[in-house]
């Protein structure tokens, strides 16, 4: 663990006592600083006294000595209500932060790098770290994946940080100077978190605010709202800008033809990675998270060669387009961190004769981006809340299967699937949030992962 002792002999709030708020309030308590930790549920209360800190109410606690909040990304501070704890913090002008800004403080001579957009942070984040890693670099994981960031190994300035940073934590990190931001992708998301598009626009867009000087920025040009703000950073001339395309040529960056990622950020379009190589990076989306690895380590001067041959043993994330199994003519992908319709959009686009999964909490207005790639399902196996809606919503454009449990619709999938001629897919890619039905998206794929390992041998003949 990192110790945090830029709060020491002062007080400091810290709400929320899941992993990352337990070890924040260990390393403050470690670093010298008077830590008033609290969470509402008992459970997290019980946690904090477990590791010998101090339990207290912050409903009454007097913000006007408390030097910073450290507030858990997932208790909100603004939209769809402020949390009271956090409304008085604020009312006292008490500055409200997360763990990755109490790194910034503990680490400032190490490097940074800061990953985020709607879809694809934490391949992403994983793929650059596996690159800096087989390069030989010093280099830690953190942030919005693996563990809490303060108990990474502490790096010196040879080392890198490597963080996936959400929205929610984007807005918590003033003292953080990244050495490079990467912006993948916008979409709606979390829009009741942010009161509107434009709330999360503006949380996203934060990344090259936590800059340092002569930062790098890679920014893709894919969705309209990345490339106005590509377009706002060049003419604002603070960043060194490296953009990033699946779909057009990016002059001075890197983008993809005849099958190859192009290297053009010494304007030279040099045929760098040959994408059929990539087995774990399949589908446009991977493609794009796979330019921005790229980008971030050629910044780091890391060579070609070392970058491609990282990329070709990437091992991929769980839960994310995760081959599971085959049996006969029939492979099963769990694809369970698909909770928005743009990220099932593209685990149905990389596929052919898919057997469909869907289903949970839905959070949007209508199936948008996927409904484009319906010719590529063959059926879907509806369960969980959203199945009504999602059922008048497809009817007539692919065959439904109505379930009442995620259990259910993979045995009906596999049923059906098996007795079929060509084969398929059956694909866990649900475009919806996990709560009606798991604890998170990780116990929806691991539960997902299970059952398939489960399934009997045999094969259609």
């Amino acid at each position: 663990m990192i110790k945090v002792a830029s709060f020491a002999d002062r007080p400091v709030a810290v709400m929320g006592l899941a992993r990352s708020g337990l070890t924040a309030a260990a390393a403050l308590k470690a670093g010298g600083a008077d830590v008033r930790a609290w969470d509402d549920a008992e459970a997290g209360r019980a946690a904090a006294r477990a590791r010998g800190l101090a339990v207290t109410d912050l409903s009454d606690c007097d913000w006007s000595v408390m030097a910073a909040l450290v507030l858990s990304p997932g208790i909100p501070h603004t939209f769809p209500k402020p949390h009271p704890v956090a409304a008085a913090a604020i009312a006292a002008g008490c500055a409200i932060i997360c763990d990755i800004d109490l790194l910034a403080r503990a680490v400032p001579e190490a490097g940074y790098i800061g990953i985020t957009g709607t879809n694809g942070k934490s391949t992403t984040t994983a793929l650059i770290g596996h690159i800096l890693k087989r390069a030989g670099r010093a280099v830690e994981v953190g942030g919005n994946i693996g563990l809490p960031v303060l108990d990474l190994a502490k790096l010196g300035s040879d080392g890198t940080y490597v963080l996936e940073l959400s929205s929610y934590q984007l807005e918590r990190i003033p003292s953080v100077a990244l050495d490079i931001a990467v912006l993948l992708n916008i979409t709606p998301d979390h829009l009741d978190r942010h009161g509107s598009m434009e709330g999360y626009v503006a949380a996203k867009r934060l990344i090259f605010d936590r800059t340092a000087e002569a930062a790098t920025a890679i920014v893709s040009l894919e969705d309209p709202t990345s490339r106005g703000i590509a377009m706002e950073l060049m003419m604002g001339n603070r960043h060194r800008i490296v953009p990033i395309s699946t779909l057009t040529r990016a002059a001075g960056g890197i983008f993809f033809d005849g099958g190859a990622l192009i290297d053009d950020m010494d304007r030279a379009g040099v045929r760098a990675v040959d994408l059929a190589t990539l087995p774990t990076l399949q589908g446009r989306h991977n493609w794009q998270n796979a330019a921005a690895a790229y980008a971030v380590a050629r910044t780091l001067g890391v060579e070609i060669e070392t970058i491609a041959a990282a990329m070709r043993d990437f091992p991929g994330l769980p839960h994310r387009q995760e081959k599971i199994r085959t049996i006969g003519r029939v492979t099963y992908i769990n694809d369970s961190k698909a909770t928005n319709t743009d990220s099932a959009a593209q685990a149905l686009a990389t596929f052919e004769r898919i057997y469909w999964l869907a289903g949970g909490v839905f959070k949007e207005e209508s199936l948008g981006a996927v409904t484009q790639f319906l010719p590529h399902v063959r059926e879907a196996f509806l369960f969980g809340e959203s199945t009504p809606k999602f059922a008048s919503w497809l009817k007539g454009q692919v065959l439904v299967s109505e379930c009442d449990t995620m259990n259910e619709a993979l045995m009906r999938a596999h049923e059906t699937v098996q007795t079929s001629r060509d084969g398929g897919v059956v694909l866990l890619s649900p475009a919806c949030a996990s709560f009606d039905q798991f604890r998170d998206y990780e116990d929806r794929g691991a539960q997902f992962r299970v059952l398939v390992q489960s399934l009997p041998e045999e094969a259609a003949a």
